[in-house]
Order: structure tokens, then sequence, then C-alpha cells
């Protein structure tokens, strides 16, 4: 029978039991098994005798006879003013543990799109202002809160976007949220259902690969994140595509095809992962097919921040706040791991996203949120912007150039903004080049892996290349690995 269960600082249970040889013998084998199992590593620091002993209703000799057997059989350590302490010696794993999975090697270098230069990420001036908006916090921004998020951040981001971006944004209608996915979720749930603003879409829609009557559709475009395609799907919504030229997304999609479009999922300022810009044109004939239909337009402005060779392209929402829902997400611009994101919403759909975030999902950190609030109004989220448009416009000026010196044959398209580059290639060449590049540990994709399967654009040979991954140690053998599987 188990004496008592004891918690051996470490959160780690050991079941004492009597034995023939009494307490002392059962206490010494439950210690001296748990340390050879590897639930007690090295250095962890055991209670006292006088601690233990209270714990399990044992005189203290008890537990200071069992330590002094495990000391002498080299399980334990004993010194004075440092207390009782495992071994530093090899853990012998218990014979029913499942041997560990050889890790297979990782590529070398990364230059799949999505991620930003994580190395570069402006520690010192996060730990700084995380400092001063935590010293400044009311105690009540520990609690729920609001489900927008905090007030400080959503007026932060409301200055930030009308100076920046040119977005129209009321504080009272920003929502934030755990980055784009959780936004797209939140958006394509609330679309889902009928009701008022969820454009049926007059007449037609855009090419579908499957068909179906009165289902909600949501408009994408050929090129783009898998995985954005399936949230949609997750919500109810069917993804169907819109055709693509040099120009970016034809707009002129949404009026032909199947009906019930009610909405349209754009990168306008640069199409990820072809890297043009909606024409002005296009802007504003998806921006009169809303109005006209009740349609409602998601931009994602994935990285509106990095542009270097032309003038920035103004937010679509600045045309019409009233149809087109704002996204943004700090994932390009600091770090995907702070899973910050933000919806600027039209004025009918602010309570109904609202309600939908704050019964499914609390989840997004007051203290990062406060935090990014200080980085933006002192100042340092400009400056660290500036600083990395420098960085990634000099690491596309090398990739460019290399491709000129090593691969004439290539061509880097895309590039007047963003942190990724298409590398067009010789027709046929796509699949072994991406394959070359697994040889050479290279992370890389191909083109292919973001065209959509009822895409009606032509296949097109090419790499998408995110020369924004590599830290700056990195990128010069990320570029040189590159170069060698070009043809």
């Amino acid at each position: 029978m188990a004496e008592s269960w004891a918690t051996l600082g470490v959160d780690l249970h050991v079941d004492v039991t009597r034995t023939g040889s009494g307490l002392r013998r059962g206490l010494t084998d439950a210690l001296r098994e748990a340390v050879r199992g590897g639930r007690l590593p090295p250095g962890t620091r055991l209670p006292s005798s006088r601690s233990l002993a209270a714990d399990l209703g044992v005189a203290r000799n008890t537990v200071a006879d069992a330590y002094a057997d495990l000391v002498a059989e080299g399980w334990l350590t004993a010194r004075q003013g440092s207390g009782t302490r495992v071994a530093d010696r090899s853990v012998v794993a218990p014979a029913s543990a499942a041997p560990r999975p050889r890790l297979s090697r990782g590529p070398v270098h990364d230059l799949v799109p999505g991620t930003p230069d994580l190395a570069s990420f402006p520690r010192a001036a996060w730990l700084k202002a995380s400092r001063r908006a935590l010293a400044a916090a009311p105690y009540d921004v520990l609690g729920y809160g609001d489900p927008r998020g905090r007030v400080e951040l959503r007026t932060a981001l409301a200055g930030y976007l009308a100076r920046a971006r040119g977005v129209r944004a009321d504080p009272e209608r920003i929502v934030i949220c755990s980055g784009f996915a959780h936004g797209l979720m939140l958006l394509g749930g609330v679309l889902s259902r009928p009701g008022p603003g969820r454009g049926p879409g007059s007449g037609s829609g855009p090419r579908s690969g499957s068909s179906g009557s009165g289902e909600g559709v949501l408009a994408v475009e050929s090129y783009g994140l898998d995985v954005h395609w399936d949230l949609v799907a997750r919500t109810g919504l069917r993804s169907a595509a819109l055709p693509f030229d040099e120009l970016g997304t034809r707009t002129d999609g949404l009026t032909g095809g199947a009906g019930g479009v009610r909405g349209v999922l754009l990168t306008p300022a640069h199409q990820f992962p072809m890297g043009v810009p909606l024409h002005p044109d296009r802007r504003a004939a998806v921006v009169d097919w809303a109005r006209r239909t009740g349609g409602l337009i998601l931009e994602d402005d994935y990285d509106g921040e990095f542009r270097y060779d032309r003038q920035p392209v103004g937010a679509l929402q600045g045309l019409d706040p009233d149809r087109v829902v704002y996204m943004g997400t700090a994932s390009k611009s600091l770090a995907p791991g702070l899973r910050l994101g933000w919806l600027v919403l039209p004025p009918h759909l602010a309570a109904e996203v609202t309600a939908a975030k704050g019964a499914a999902d609390w989840a997004c950190g007051v203290l990062d949120q406060l935090t990014l609030a200080e980085f933006i109004t002192s100042g340092a989220y400009d400056r660290h912007v500036r600083a990395a448009r420098l960085r990634y416009r000099r690491r596309r000026d090398q990739l460019v150039a290399a491709l000129a010196a090593r691969a004439p044959s290539v061509t880097a398209t895309g590039i007047a903004a963003g942190l990724h580059a298409v590398l067009r290639l010789p027709p046929g060449t796509e699949e072994s080049v991406v394959r070359a590049a697994v040889w050479q540990g290279l992370a890389l994709h191909g083109l292919a892996d973001y065209r959509r399967p009822d895409a009606s654009a032509p296949h097109v040979d090419a790499l998408v290349v995110g020369y924004g991954t590599p830290s700056d140690s990195g990128w010069a053998g990320a570029l040189e690995a590159l170069c060698r599987v070009l043809p």
C-alpha cells in the first residue's frame, strides 16, 4: 500500500511503499528509481530531510538515512549550504521507454517566404517598451477585458494605419486577433451566415471547382496559401479562384460564372506570391462591385510596410470603409510568434465579429498588446520598419545582381516591394530545380505550391524566394546555395 505521495520541488510525485525492510528501504528505492528513470534530472534540489519527513509523516532520521544511502551510491550529492541534489551522472532510461526516433537533418538555409529575419527582432527596444507599458498598466488590464482587445493598442493602430497606410479606422471598430488565420476564421464564420451585408452576388461569380446551391462563396486569388483556402472551407464557405494576368487579379471575374459570391479575399498592395499591385482600374472596379452587390472585400495587407522602388500603394479600405475589411498583422514587420493581428471592420460588422471573438477566443496576450501599443506610440515601430526596409532592400539588390551574373536565364519579378521575389525559370525546369535545392540543403518552394487547382491562368515555371527569411549572417550562404541550383 502507498503510504503517501510527496512533491519533491519539481512537481514529481514518488510512491513510497512499506516493504519488509521498512519505510527507509521503501523511500530509498522510490527516490533511486525516480533518479534512474530521469524523472528527477541532474541538479534537482530535494526537500530538506525535515520538510520531506513532515510531508510523509515519518521520522526525520528515516529520510536522512535514505538520503545518506543514495549519496553513498552516487545518486545524490550533499554539500553544506547547498542542500541535497541529484548527482550529475548519466540517466538510464527505463526499459519500458520507447527509443527516441532519430531526427532527420533539416535544411541548412531557409528561403521559404512568410517569415522575416527573426534574428533582427528589436529585442532591446521591445523590452524597453514592455517595461514602460507594464509599469503604467492598471491592475484591471490583467482581467479578461474587452474582446476587441486593449483600447491602447486599438487607438495606436488607428493613428498609425491612417498615417502610414491610408486606412480610415475608428478604434471602436478595430478587433485585435491572434494573426491573419484567426481573423479569417472570424470573418468566414460571420460571412457564412445569411444576413445583412452578406452580398448574394448578383448574377454571377468566379470559376469554382465545385457546384452548390445557396452555398456562400468567397472569391480568392489564383495564387495564394492553401492553408487560407482550407480555413475558408472550415467556416462553411466555398472558395473559388478569380483569373489572373500581368495586371494582377482580374476583378471582372466577379461578374462571370456561378452565383452566391459574398466576398472576395485580395492582397491588393502586393499580390502574394506574384508580387504585382492590383491595377488602379481594378481597385475601383472591385469596390464598385461591393457597393452594387452588398459584397465584402477582405483586404490582406500582409507586407504593406516594405516597398522599395515605388510609391506606397494605399490601402483599398480607404476607398470605402463600409465595404472593405482591412486585415493586418505584426508577423512580417516584427515576428509571427507575437500572434498579433487586427481587423478594421465596417460599422455593420463590428458588433457581430466582436461577439464571435468573445464567444470563442480571448487568447490575445494583454501584455504583448500593451507593449505593441507603446512600441508604436513611442516611434520605435517606425524606426524598426525603416531599418528593416533598408536591410531587405540590400538583400533584394544582392539577389538581382547575383542572378544577372550567374543565372542570366532567370528573371526576378515582383521585387518592387515585399520580402520575397518570384524567379521565372526556363519552361519545364521548376520541379528539377526544387529537387536540386533539397540536395543543397535549401528549403525552397516552387510557384506550383501556391497555385489554385481551379486557376485558369497558364502554368508558369518559377520559384518563390523568401529573401527576408535568413539572418544577416546566413544570407550570403543561402544566396550562394540558390545560385548553384539555378539553370
